[in-house]
């Protein structure tokens, strides 16, 4: 896993903890946003050789994002509208332009994602465990694909070239760092 900089902040698993419904309305727009995000990746001449692992991918965060949508049918949680992560679209800001540098921070950028969410799924699964076992268990389920995506994702970038990946790597870290430490008030996942 990633050596982030920053912990996930303390008041974070409280605030989702009490909101779960709103939280996985959050999550399943996240899911569908990976979903469309891997599809998008196969527009890079760089990535033209991996449209396979990337259909892959889009086509295992569809099936949890439809995963999501049978949880929210069966909680009676009707499905509404998105609300922006600052620390998503933080990072997202920061792509550059250029075919080999924008490439590069694109599949940094997922990887982060991938990889906070494997985090904060894990620590869900644990503290869910008492308090709701079929949603810690769900939870628990997702933790090794969203390892594989990060990973997958960061070898991607790798094979672009590795030096700069390693440069923007650490920058990355930097701004998750800082953007970790503004939080949001929303109870929202990232």
């Amino acid at each position: 896993m990633l050596l982030f900089r920053e912990r996930i902040p303390a008041d974070w698993l409280p605030k989702v903890l009490a909101n779960l419904p709103a939280v996985l309305v959050d999550h399943a727009h996240l899911e569908r946003k990976a979903a469309t995000t891997a599809l998008n990746l196969e527009k890079y001449r760089d990535l033209y050789g991996r449209v396979e692992e990337l259909n892959a991918i889009a086509i295992e965060e569809l099936q949890h994002f439809q995963l999501v949508l049978h949880l929210l049918k069966a909680r009676g949680i009707p499905f509404g509208q998105p609300h922006p992560s600052p620390w998503i679209t933080g990072l997202m800001r920061s792509i550059r332009n250029g075919q080999r540098h924008q490439v590069i921070d694109h599949l940094i950028c997922c990887a982060l994602i991938e990889g906070r969410s494997c985090e904060k799924f894990q620590m869900l699964a644990h503290e869910l465990r008492n308090i709701d076992p079929d949603l810690a268990s769900f939870y628990g389920g997702l933790v090794e694909s969203e390892g594989n995506h990060y990973a997958t994702y960061l070898l991607m970038a790798r094979a672009v070239d590795d030096a700069e990946t390693d440069r923007r790597l650490n920058f990355y870290l930097g701004l998750d760092a800082a953007l970790t430490r503004q939080g949001s008030p929303l109870p929202i996942l990232h």
